[in-house]
């Protein structure tokens, strides 16, 4: 999908201790406005952030951090360096703890998986969007812990908002895998790749696949009014639809 989004180097910041990380910047709707640039960033978890990636994220002056993760995560992981350079964080687990337990029993990443994680906890997606349609929330971070799943769905109920056509919100979802080289070689030289996981297992599971984006699109199209429809069905009021599109687009 290397032809329908050509400016890659521009829209990816490659951390040296945080991966995925990208503005959605640029990107055209069918009207022919485009998204403001240095308004919603998208990436993984950013602990590891070394002190010369902290100079560079703080030229983004990211007002917000919008964490998707479960708490076991962020227990883990940790929040992250965003709060002392002066972020606002924001805990909204995309996930509730009950639905961890229905994920675990499913296989693989698929568009199905995709399509229960905005079954599983509706008033969680409704409380994402209204943090979304907040103009004092940005520039914001979206992520989770690789900026893949959590991360990818969200941008692409948000570039649906946007009027982006799904050509562009299919390639975006996939520029995730041109990262996946560098986060590996990063956890082969940090501490080493998980016992009994090979490269190919990592990068694998590191990367996406298009057919679970596409599956995810064909599922939420085909919801009563679309994905518009369905972020309706929750609460997402065309008010705040409107917001998001005017926080984030250009002037037409």
């Amino acid at each position: 999908m290397d032809e329908i989004i050509n400016d890659y180097d521009k829209r990816h910041t490659p951390f040296e201790g945080c991966f995925n990380f990208r503005d959605i910047g640029g990107y055209k709707n069918a009207q022919g406005q485009a998204i403001r640039w240095g308004r919603y960033f998208r990436a993984g978890r950013q602990e590891r952030m070394t002190s010369n990636d902290l100079k560079q994220v703080a030229k983004f002056k990211i007002e917000t951090q919008i964490d998707l993760r479960f708490q076991v995560e962020i227990d883990s992981q940790g929040r992250g360096p965003l709060e002392s350079l002066g972020s606002r964080y924001i805990w909204n687990s995309v996930l509730t703890d009950s639905s961890l337990e229905k994920l675990r029993a499913e296989v693989g990443i698929t568009g199905a998986r995709y399509l229960n994680y905005i079954e599983y906890a509706p008033e969680m997606w409704l409380r994402l969007f209204e943090f979304l349609a907040e103009p004092k929330n940005y520039p914001t971070l979206v992520h989770c812990v690789a900026g893949k799943d959590r991360t990818g769905v969200t941008t692409a109920l948000v570039l649906y908002i946007l009027g982006v056509e799904r050509p562009v919100i299919e390639a975006d979802y996939v520029l995730t895998n041109r990262d996946v080289p560098r986060h590996t070689h990063y956890v082969e030289t940090h501490g080493g790749l998980p016992e009994k996981v090979s490269r190919e297992t990592f990068m694998a599971t590191a990367g996406v696949s298009e057919s679970a984006i596409k599956e995810f699109l064909d599922g939420v199209e085909d919801k009563p009014g679309g994905p518009l429809g369905y972020l309706r069905s929750i609460g997402v009021t065309e008010d705040m639809q409107a917001s998001i599109r005017s926080i984030l687009l250009e002037d037409a």
